[in-house]
């Protein structure tokens, strides 16, 4: 079991299908108590019911701050508590050019990518800050420190949620909470059904590795950096991305 898992209280955002799934199913199998926050009622319940027992439901949209503070008092009421956030919950947006890209898709994507791991953040900081422990786990992405071309509004919110979490991570570090962000290349997930083929295959041909991440082996990621074990690591950006990364 890894250290510092068992029995601390996990949220994950987007949690009911793909990455945020995957993370919750690792986070139960080490002892973890996972709240899945998710708008999608329907997945939601689904995801509950397949996760088993120490998993359970909390209908959530990260556009709106009310909801997200309604799911931190339910934590303190139900579990005392918040010990962990994994901001997973996104969207891929529009696939053109920036000179064509939609206005209101712009802001769609700015609003669920960037602007809901902020809400978050805010809303669960002064928990984690009040009993002096705490674990962020930010899932960004490499867009967010490339740029892809034709995802103009996903990549600038995943750098966004990068530059987040390093002044987060600072501003936090003589506390007991850590933040930190994953970059991971692009698993095979159903985001991929709001994209295009050509540019799935634009996103392998960039993978050294020549394949997509597994959801499984971000969940891994994800649970070292949930876990008491990372203990002086803060503010920091953790590739998993085949070798794609050049910094």
């Amino acid at each position: 079991m890894s250290d510092g898992m068992q029995g601390k209280r996990a949220a994950i955002t987007g949690g009911a299908q793909g990455i945020g799934y995957a993370i919750a199913a690792k986070l139960l199998s080490q002892g973890a108590q996972v709240a899945l926050w998710d708008r999608d009622e329907v997945l939601l319940a689904e995801a509950v019911a397949s996760l088993g027992e120490g998993a359970c439901g909390v209908a959530v949209d990260v556009t709106d701050p009310d909801t997200i503070a309604a799911a931190v008092d339910e934590a303190k009421r139900t579990a005392g508590g918040l010990d962990i956030l994994v901001n997973n919950a996104g969207i891929a947006g529009a696939a053109v050019p920036v000179r064509d890209y939609p206005l209101d898709e712009w802001r769609r994507v700015i609003d669920i990518d960037l602007n809901g791991v902020f809400y978050c953040c805010r809303a669960v900081v002064p928990v984690m800050a009040a009993q002096d422990y705490g674990r962020i786990v930010n899932i960004a992405s490499i867009a967010g420190k490339e740029g892809n071309p034709n995802a103009s509004a996903y990549s600038a919110a995943k750098a966004g949620v990068i530059a987040l979490t390093k002044s987060l991570g600072k501003e936090l570090a003589d506390t007991g909470v850590r933040v930190n962000c994953i970059t991971p290349a692009a698993a095979k997930t159903r985001i991929f059904d709001q994209i295009t083929e050509e540019h799935i295959d634009y996103m392998l041909s960039k993978i050294p590795m020549g394949r997509f991440v597994k959801v499984e082996e971000i969940a891994e990621l994800v649970a070292w950096l949930s876990s008491e074990a990372c203990a002086f690591s803060t503010g920091a950006v953790f590739d998993i991305s085949g070798g794609r990364a050049t910094y």
